[in-house]
C-alpha cells in the first residue's frame, strides 16, 4: 500500500532533490509511476540525478524534469512552478525539501543568517505560496511536504540561525495545514518532515563513510512513505541512536521549560542536569 496521492501519473517536486533526503525521495517517486521535477542549486548534480531517475521510470526520461534555481530567489520558484505546469499541468506533490548549514553564532556573519533564513524558511514560503494556490485550484489530492529538523523545536546551542529558519518551518507548516483543512473543497494535506541524523552532504562535514549512529537518507524516504500512508503530521523520524521515546521526552522537556519556568535550554544547563537525567529515567 502506499499514499492514494502516489499513483503513476500524478506530478512531484522537489526542491534539493539532487542528493540526500531529497533524491531519495525522488527515486521513490518515480519508482511509483509519477513524474517528478527536482531543482537545486548544482548543474553538475542535478544532471546526474536526473539520469538516475530517467533509469528508474517506467516512462525513462518523460517522466524527468530537472531546474536549477535558488529558492530564496521568489522569480526561481514561479519559473519552477510555471515550467512544471506546462509540461504537465500543474503540481500534486510538493516537497520543499532544500536546506543548507553553513554554521552560525549569535554575532556570527549576517550573510550566514541571511543565506540560511533564506533557503532554509523563505524557500519554504516561496514553494508555499507559489505552488499551493494552484494545487488547490487543480481540485485534485495532493500532498505538500516540508523538511524540518530537530533543531527547530529543542533548539540546541551551537548554530541558532539554523535552529531559528527550522521553528519556522515547523510554524509555518503548521498554519498550513490548519488553513487547508479550513479550504473548502481542498484535497491537500500538508505534513513536516522532522529527520533525525542522516548521512547526507549537509551532515558529513568531510566524513566519508556513514557514522553508525546515521541513518541513511533512502530510509529517512521509506518513513516518510509508511508515516504519509499512516496520516502523520509530525513525521519525527529516529535513527540508529536516538528512538522515538527518547526524541518525545527531549521534546517534552524543551516545552516544560515554558511551563515550569525553568531557564531557557535548560537542558543543556549543569544546574538542571541531575533533573533532565531523572526525566529521562522516568
Amino acid at each position: 500500500m502506499t499514499h492514494p496521492v502516489l499513483i503513476p501519473g500524478a506530478v512531484a517536486v522537489i526542491t534539493g532533490g539532487a542528493a540526500g533526503i531529497g533524491l531519495a525521495v525522488a527515486r521513490r517517486c518515480v519508482a511509483l509511476g509519477l513524474r517528478v521535477c527536482i531543482a537545486d542549486l548544482d548543474q553538475a548534480r542535478l544532471d546526474a540525478a536526473a539520469a538516475e531517475l530517467a533509469d528508474l521510470s517506467p516512462e525513462g526520461a518523460d517522466a524527468v524534469m530537472a531546474m536549477t534555481i535558488d529558492v530564496s530567489h521568489l522569480d526561481d520558484v514561479q519559473r519552477l512552478e510555471a515550467a512544471v505546469r506546462q509540461r504537465w499541468g500543474g503540481t500534486d506533490v510538493l516537497m520543499n525539501n532544500a536546506g543548507t548549514q553553513p554554521g552560525s553564532g549569535m554575532f556570527g556573519p549576517a550573510e550566514n543568517w541571511a543565506r540560511v533564513l533564506g533557503v532554509n524558511l523563505w524557500g519554504v514560503i516561496h514553494g508555499t505560496q507559489v505552488f499551493v494556490p494552484g494545487m488547490i485550484a487543480r481540485g485534485r489530492p495532493g500532498l505538500v511536504i516540508n523538511t524540518g529538523s530537530k533543531q527547530g523545536i529543542t533548539s540546541p546551542p551551537g548554530d541558532p540561525a539554523y535552529n531559528i529558519s527550522k521553528a519556522g518551518v515547523k510554524a509555518l507548516t503548521e498554519a498550513l495545514q490548519h488553513e487547508l483543512r479550513n479550504t473548502k473543497g481542498c484535497r491537500i494535506s500538508a505534513h513536516l518532515l522532522i529527520p533525525g541524523f542522516v548521512f547526507t552532504g549537509l551532515t558529513a562535514k568531510g566524513r566519508v563513510e556513514k557514522p553508525d549512529a546515521a541513518w541513511t537518507p533512502d530510509q529517512v524516504a521509506e518513513f516518510l512513505l509508511e508515516r504519509l500512508e499512516a496520516g502523520d503530521f509530525y513525521i519525527l523520524c529516529p535513527d540508529n541512536d536516538v528512538p522515538r521515546a527518547l526524541d518525545e521526552k527531549r521534546i517534552l522537556w524543551a516545552a516544560g521549560d515554558i511551563v515550569q519556568n525553568r531557564p531557557p535550554l535548560s537542558r543543556w544547563d549543569p544546574a538542571y542536569a541531575g533533573a533532565f537525567a531523572e526525566f529521562l529515567k522516568a
